[in-house]
């Protein structure tokens, strides 16, 4: 099952480790700094063009990766609960 995103971009159900609201998380200094590492290890895509309101945390066997969406956080737990998260 996939969990999508925003645009054309799903993620496996199994990969997703968190669904994170980015105003109300950006505000931890710790939680800023794995953002901005991962986003200097090219980690990151955006899947609008939109003003982003939460990020999704995925963990692959290759690698882990930001989906940065502009959907809210309640949305993508409706999604996820269709998807069977």
């Amino acid at each position: 099952m996939y969990l999508h995103l925003g645009k054309d971009i799903s993620v496996e159900k199994d990969s997703v480790i968190g669904v994170f609201d980015l105003d109300n998380a950006s505000q931890s200094a710790l939680t800023r700094d794995f953002l901005t590492r991962a986003e200097k290890g090219g980690r990151v895509v955006s899947v609008s063009d939109e003003l982003p309101k939460s990020f999704v945390v995925c963990d692959s066997p290759s690698r882990t990766g930001v989906y940065l969406s502009q959907m809210n956080t309640s949305t993508l737990l409706k999604r996820s609960k269709t998807a069977g998260l």
